[in-house]
């Protein structure tokens, strides 16, 4: 019962101060407060949303269209085989499991032009199979078709650097495979059935597609078959692999943890990096709030002496401005939030009206400054660029980005109110 009273009687001070402190400088500041950890929480969320989609968009093509969640070798025995694949259909965790042939070629055609290629053989229903894999395989023109067995599927920057189109002939001139294959041979045609692009310029670059009969001829026996597995999430790679050894264990398996490695390494600290230094708001918004509170403190010393002469504890006149830092950053953090996640899901058309509203400035200038150029204004095509990024808001990086700005003017009110009561009530009260 003393608690609840004790609860009632905080919150009740905190309100008589906060209505008193409506009007002059201590309002000011604490509207500014608010702002700072409104503006800062709101900047978090938008800046780590984009580098999500920025990042994601990189990581799905590689996971989706290159490397798998989990890649397994070792399935060549036929029993082995179908045991493997009975084991991954019951597997609740893994959503699909297709095989595919690698090698590495150098492609040329009639016109001369030629390039460097990874060559890769596929089951011909690898679309309706494996959903990931049709959801970024964007096709440009023709159709991610193999049911030819002459039919392939480049690359976008691959087709581009060949110089050729849907419909056209290229040959593997050179290509790796097994000892029973020919290192170079012109027998090795194959038709572009389509030309496709996804979100990593990499694979755009040097990834064809043929499908797996293809492969299985052009490859040699001795080629090595690779079964690759989509997980629900890619966090479950490491107990769909303890479980794969437990029941196979000849059969060898390696995650997407160890592919581009280094590259998801630079993304990862790339990130960090960034929010980082978005997160030195905080540090300059908690020390405004931390400077604020304490002029609060020494204006309200006489209240606070009469407080502590009516027998208030030192903890609970305390909890009065720790209160009112809580409920600061409860009001910034609510409005930045809010504004974050409206900012995020429009970001596409955020940067289309940055992009207007700087077209539109610098013509203006260029036609009080040299109106014979304004013609040749144009809009930043940068700002269009950023425009197609998606971006990817998680909900726990967005409620953790809220309670880092909750705890700043917390943590500062707190480091404030230390300041109670430092001169005796009687000091105070003979000075008035």
């Amino acid at each position: 019962m003393n608690n609840i009273l004790g609860e009632q009687w905080i919150l009740f001070v905190s309100r008589r101060f906060s209505r008193v402190d409506r009007k002059g400088r201590s309002a000011v500041t604490s509207f500014l407060a608010s702002l700072g950890i409104c503006f800062g929480i709101m900047t978090l969320i938008v800046v780590m949303s984009v580098m999500n989609g920025f990042q994601m968009e990189f990581k799905d093509a590689i996971m989706e269209l290159s490397s798998y969640h989990v890649q397994v070798t070792g399935v060549d025995d036929a029993t082995v085989e179908m045991q493997f694949t009975a084991w991954c259909n019951a597997e609740h965790d893994i959503l699909a499991a297709s095989p595919f042939y690698e090698a590495q070629s150098f492609m040329v055609t009639d016109r001369g032009k030629q390039s460097a290629a990874l060559i890769r053989a596929v089951p011909e229903n690898i679309c309706d199979v494996d959903s990931g894999f049709a959801r970024e395989m964007h096709m440009l023109a023709g159709s991610f078709s193999l049911h030819d067995d002459d039919a392939i599927v480049l690359g976008s920057d691959l087709a581009r650097a060949l110089s050729v189109r849907t419909g056209d002939v290229v040959t593997l001139l050179a290509l790796s495979g097994g000892s029973d294959v020919e290192l170079l041979s012109r027998d090795r045609q194959f038709r572009v059935a389509g030309v496709f692009r996804c979100g990593y310029a990499d694979i755009n670059a040097s990834y064809a597609f043929i499908n797996f009969a293809s492969g299985q001829k052009n490859f040699g026996e001795s080629a090595k078959k690779v079964y690759g597995l989509k997980l629900v999430r890619e966090s479950f790679d490491v107990p769909v692999i303890n479980k794969l050894h437990a029941s196979f264990p000849l059969l060898k398996s390696e995650s997407w943890r160890s592919y581009n490695r280094s590259f998801f390494g630079v993304l990862r600290v790339e990130k960090n990096m960034l929010m980082i230094l978005v997160l030195l708001i905080f540090v300059v918004v908690a020390i405004n709030i931390y400077n604020g509170m304490r002029r609060l403190v020494f204006e309200r010393r006489s209240e606070i002496s009469i407080l502590s002469a009516l027998g208030g504890k030192r903890s609970s006149i305390k909890a009065i401005f720790i209160l009112r830092g809580f409920l600061t950053g409860c009001v910034g953090a609510f409005g930045g939030v809010l504004f974050g996640l409206l900012l995020s899901v429009n970001i596409g058309s955020v940067f289309a009206f940055a992009s207007r509203v700087m077209y539109y400035a610098q013509y203006f200038a260029v036609s009080l400054v040299s109106p014979q150029n304004a013609l040749f204004v144009r809009e930043n095509p940068m700002y269009m660029l950023y425009a197609s990024i998606p971006s990817r808001i998680f909900p726990a990086e967005v409620f953790l980005i809220a309670l880092l700005g909750i705890c700043a003017p917390l943590v500062a009110s707190y480091a404030a109110s230390k300041a109670v009561l430092k001169m005796t009530v009687a000091e105070v009260l003979h000075d008035e």
